[in-house]
């Protein structure tokens, strides 16, 4: 146990009993505890393995490589369709966390597994998504911002990508667009 990382389950009311029975089972298996992104984290020689999160309607491991395990029981879960590799188990109760102990047990070891054998998540490139007509209307009428765009890490053109593509009416996405064309300007990401 890191003390670093007791402050987290000392915070967490809601959740107490179930992340302080997710903290027992990940160091049971021999990994190392951080705090990262505010969360504990559990390590293998340095590479992230599980981390434990809360959320108001469950606690859950999040598997950073998760796309990459072999899920035979059905309980990994992909946040969204644009998560391309962690993927989550959650939980709404400690008993069912007990009762999974030797199963979760299992996907960390393979987790481990899957960190000694140098295995990566071939992930998408930035330009396999596609880009709203809003945006790229955009893009081609203002050489400015096209080259901006363009110069911003994949990341932070992802990120734009997803923002300006989630709303359904064209109107929205177009006064999110105009919203954050300066910070594109600037080389900034969506949330720089």
């Amino acid at each position: 146990m890191n003390p670093k990382v007791d402050f987290y389950f000392d915070k967490e009311k809601k959740w107490q009993k179930e992340i302080e029975q997710l903290r027992t089972i990940a160091l049971d298996c021999g990994l190392e505890e951080e705090l990262k992104w505010g969360c504990p984290c559990y390590t293998f020689t340095g590479n992230n393995i599980v981390l434990i999160h809360v959320f108001k309607e469950y606690c859950a491991y999040l598997f950073f490589k998760g796309a990459l395990l072999n899920d035979a029981n059905g309980i990994l879960i992909q946040q969204t369709e644009n998560v391309q590799s962690a993927r989550q188990i959650r939980f709404t109760n400690v008993r069912e966390i007990v009762k999974m102990e030797k199963m979760l047990k299992a996907y960390i070891y393979e987790a481990i597994e899957v960190e000694r054998a140098g295995l990566k998540v071939k992930l998408k490139n930035t330009s396999d998504f596609k880009i709203p007509e809003e945006l790229q209307n955009k893009l081609e009428k203002n050489a400015a911002l096209k080259k901006a765009f363009n110069a911003l890490t994949p990341g932070r053109q992802r990120g734009y990508i997803f923002y300006f593509s989630q709303p359904k009416q064209s109107k929205t996405r177009e006064s999110r667009i105009e919203k954050y064309i300066p910070q594109i300007l600037n080389g900034k990401g969506l949330s720089d």
